[in-house]
């Protein structure tokens, strides 16, 4: 395969990922959208396999090979409420793959440098591809390449570390609540300055030491960011380490010479920068707090919250229901655990048969991973027009009769209006209990995941539906007209 097909095939690829990337932008053309990446993503690993320079062919098939079935495997077995910590790792298997090949990158510069000074002339060097490219490069391009190894390195440990941290937090095997070590931010500073140092001892030739030294702290520097978010901020998390997983690709691009990883990275890294501002917006956060981790915890005691929570059974809401005009329903990470939105999607269909009007409400960051609702509610074929983001949807309430609210917390939660020291204080959220009627499904009386209390569960007009979410519905639909 010549080098000019190569690059025709790259262009062919990059106008694919475009065009998967725009259609993920609406529901209807996402299905569409999701076939122009896996398109794109084949003709890209056919031309980088078969293009010139490529050698160990053989071995290559065979780890791609076991990469499709272990891929294949994951994606039969993980379930779509898994699907948050499925992203999260597969951002660390990018960013150590940045750590490798930007040491490996290293290893192949030193080689060649051993070979010129051996006065090995390049015919007898038997060198192909990236190796062939390394020999052809003069000082003002190796201090370059060593620009680009330090960055592919740097960034790439810290997507490593910080995603294996966000794949624990979201599948609970670390605690949610934000942890940092004495000194906090300064550390995260002291680390970022001797990995800077490291930077200008490697460009000056110091050797791989100071980029295997400067890996691991690198790494530290992602797990003690991270480690300092709070859970109710996971799904900003997960789309910055996006973006991380972007650059570090671009970076590794430009080290290799290949365009392609070099646009698709900053496609990568790009989108995610902008995904998470908007959903920054969203949470009232600020950008640079997101960066630089250490949000989501308390900055001072909270207000206490009187009264109690009063239960309601399935047939309390069910005539709630039947006399109802109008519902909005708020689905929440709740519903993913316990698979319920095809229940949710027939009870709107019972309603709806019967006249009233139903629509959804949802928050930008509902769930653990953005989008996370409208994937679920679009497999249960609910229809997209009365599927609605806060902003549309929000003034609404106070007209509405009855608000359910399917394993939500934070998003619903009114604290975030009332209570300054509240770790979600500002958050713009859904107010559901402007509604007449609320009815929260939840499994019990615990805080939920971030492990905020919610003033919502204890107000005059609203009951809690107890119970798990796909059991209560199953029980209520049979009593609703």
């Amino acid at each position: 395969m010549s080098a000019g097909f190569v690059s025709a095939v790259y262009i062919a690829a990059s106008i694919l990922f475009i065009l998967s990337l725009g259609g993920l932008s609406n529901q209807e053309s996402a299905k569409r959208a999701i076939w122009y990446g896996i398109a794109g993503m084949f003709l890209a690993m056919v031309a980088t396999i078969f293009g010139p320079g490529v050698s160990n062919l053989f071995l290559i098939l065979v780890a791609v090979a076991g990469g499709a079935v272990a891929g294949t495997i994951v994606a039969m077995r993980v379930q779509m409420t898994e699907m948050p910590q499925l992203v999260a790792a597969l951002h660390s298997f990018v960013g150590l793959a940045a750590v490798f090949i930007g040491l490996n990158a290293d290893v192949m510069l030193s080689a060649v440098n051993d070979m010129k000074a051996a006065g090995t002339a390049l015919a007898d060097a038997d060198l192909t591809g990236f190796g062939e490219s390394l020999w052809t490069k003069d000082a003002v391009e190796i201090a370059i390449l060593k620009v680009e190894v330090f960055l592919g390195i740097f960034i790439g440990a810290i997507t490593f570390t910080g995603s294996v941290v966000a794949f624990g937090k979201l599948a609970g095997k670390i605690d949610g609540k934000p942890e940092k070590l004495p000194g906090g931010h300064m550390l995260n500073a002291a680390a970022l300055a001797v990995c800077l140092i490291l930077g200008f001892l490697y460009w000056g030739g110091a050797g791989a030491w100071t980029m295997v030294l400067m890996a691991l702290i690198a790494g530290f520097i992602g797990w003690h960011l991270i480690m300092g978010i709070g859970g109710a901020d996971m799904p900003v998390v997960v789309s910055m380490l996006n973006s991380y997983s972007g650059w570090a690709a671009a970076a590794i691009g430009f080290t290799l010479g290949n365009d392609l990883l070099i646009v698709t990275g900053a496609l990568v890294g790009s989108s995610g920068a902008i995904l998470s501002y908007i959903m920054c917006r969203a949470m009232n956060r600020q950008f640079v707090s997101v960066i630089l981790g250490g949000f989501g915890g308390t900055s001072g005691p909270a207000q206490e919250i009187e009264g109690e929570m009063v239960p309601i059974d399935a047939d309390g809401v069910a005539n709630a229901l039947n006399d109802a005009d109008s519902v909005i329903i708020v689905p929440g990470y709740g519903m993913a655990v316990a698979q319920a939105q095809g229940s949710v999607s027939e009870l709107t269909r019972k309603l709806r048969a019967a006249g009233k009007q139903v629509r959804f409400a949802i928050h930008p960051v509902a769930g653990r991973l953005p989008g996370h609702m409208n994937v679920l509610l679009a497999e249960a074929k609910v229809p997209y027009d009365i599927v609605l983001e806060m902003d549309e949807i929000n003034d609404d309430f106070p007209s509405t009769d009855v608000a359910i609210v399917i394993g939500s917390n934070d998003i619903v939660n009114p604290a975030a209006q009332d209570d300054p020291n509240s770790p979600i204080a500002g958050m713009p959220v859904l107010e559901v209990w402007k509604a007449k009627q609320v009815f929260v499904s939840k499994r019990g009386q615990g805080t939920g995941y971030s492990g905020i209390e919610n003033p919502l569960f204890f107000k005059d007009n609203t009951r809690m539906f107890y119970g798990d979410a796909k059991k209560s519905l199953d029980e209520l639909l049979p009593k609703v007209d």
